[in-house]
């Protein structure tokens, strides 16, 4: 049994986040995405949590199902119960940051967890609450309540809010989480970064990288993802897996993860947004980290960060190392093959067309054979799906908030293949 996995993501009570993001839509996308678990989030806001209460049935240990689809058990998405939690502090005199991910084993852990939290926070305001609560006492309150969650430090290198962020985050997760430091198994790489980059750092090494889409709308889902494989489905064996770091004794396995580019994240690169601009860390240090347009410091990004972070050379690779896979989105791929914008009637309906024939998104990016591609797409098309398999891309970074760039054509290159297509 291999399957997919997002476990971050938002419902539409968070801020930011589209009103389709509800059970019965993140249902529908997960098939058309191919993901077989997926996060509940935001299972701290009353609203929410009474929704997935009424809404979600058990049917593996601690993982559920929508009661209204009448799918056989063995197909339909399960739904795992996870939470993203802000806490901003002050620790050691500085102001830190930091964002959560949070996963519970059941209804009743989570009613606990929502009842002490309501204590200390404003649970309405927010599906993503914002706590005036260190980290290290969120783990604790957390794991108190039921040793059976999961505490993971989310997209771990985002300037504003995380665990090592330039703006507000720490340096280890010993000086974050101090004695609760041996109870985090995992860390999130996030948009803007990759495994590669977290294995310069060895004292990473002792964690598992898990990705996850962050999504705040269902077309983002999946945009990075986990997969497993083995012959239980369950919490516990995720979780396991989770805490395993690949090895392979377990009855379930994290076999690989799937990544954006990093390029592509919103912070890859140092700068200033509204003074358009974009520098790698050796260029920020020529300018002393400062903006050389508007005089002020620059967000430090991702990639200098974990310059900053390193003991090891670019391109060290540990041994126990779980395997990742780079993708581009396929609505963005058919986009840049057709020479128009994502979104359009044109690229929609060829998203739909390979969806049917081969049942999902990520079965088309990552499994699907170059012939079959070929013999049921266009050739532009199916030539994109397969670079970006292979990482032949053009990047231009993100920076301070914007998203990056990934270009899989030269200039007029995808006229050539339609015409040689054409010609075939």
């Amino acid at each position: 049994m291999k399957f997919i996995a997002d476990f971050h993501l938002h419902s539409k009570f968070s801020r930011a986040t589209s009103p389709k993001m509800d059970l019965e839509n993140l249902d529908k996308w997960a098939k058309i995405k191919g993901i077989k678990v997926l996060g509940t989030s935001d299972f701290t806001r009353p609203e929410w949590f009474q929704n997935l209460k009424e809404k979600l049935e058990s049917v593996e240990p601690g993982l559920f199902k929508l009661k209204s689809t009448g799918s056989r058990l063995v197909d339909g998405t399960r739904f795992i119960l996870t939470t993203e939690i802000s806490c901003i502090y002050s620790k050691k005199g500085r102001v830190r940051k930091i964002h959560i991910l949070i996963f519970a084993p059941d209804f009743q852990t989570v009613a606990k967890i929502n009842t002490q939290l309501g204590w200390i926070g404003n649970l309405k305001a927010d599906g993503r609450p914002i706590l005036g609560l260190d980290a290290k006492e969120l783990a604790k309150i957390v794991l108190d309540v039921s040793e059976n969650c999961l505490i993971v430090p989310a997209h771990l290198y985002t300037p504003w809010f995380s665990l090592f962020g330039s703006r507000s985050g720490f340096n280890s997760i010993e000086e974050c989480f101090e004695d609760y430091s041996k109870y985090i198994y995992a860390g999130e790489t996030g948009l803007s970064s990759d495994p590669p980059m977290s294995w310069r750092n060895s004292a990473l090494d002792k964690i598992t990288l898990i990705s996850n889409s962050d999504s705040h709308s269902v077309q983002k889902l999946g945009r990075e993802a986990n997969v497993f494989e083995g012959e239980e489905l369950s919490y516990k064996s995720i979780t396991e897996a989770i805490k395993n770091r690949g090895r392979t004794s377990a009855k379930l396995k994290l076999i690989y993860t799937i990544e954006f580019f990093p390029e592509e994240g919103k912070y890859h690169y140092d700068g200033h947004r509204n003074c358009g601009i974009s520098l790698s860390p050796k260029e920020s240090k020529k300018y002393n980290n400062i903006c050389p347009v508007c005089g002020r410091p620059l967000t430090i990004g991702v990639l200098n960060r974990v310059e900053e972070l390193a003991d090891r050379p670019e391109g060290f690779k540990p041994d126990n190392a779980i395997p990742f896979k780079s993708l581009v989105p396929l609505e963005e791929i058919i986009a840049e093959a057709l020479g128009v914008q994502p979104g359009t009637q044109q690229v929609l309906k060829e998203y739909q067309n390979l969806i049917e024939k081969f049942g999902s998104e990520l079965e088309v990016l990552l499994e699907i054979s170059q012939k079959e591609l070929q013999s049921s797409t266009l050739p532009e098309i199916s030539e994109g799906i397969i670079r970006v398999r292979e990482g032949k891309v053009f990047t231009e970074p993100g920076y301070d908030g914007v998203y990056g760039k990934i270009r899989i054509f030269s200039k007029g290159e995808q006229k050539t293949l339609s015409q040689q297509g054409t010609l075939f």
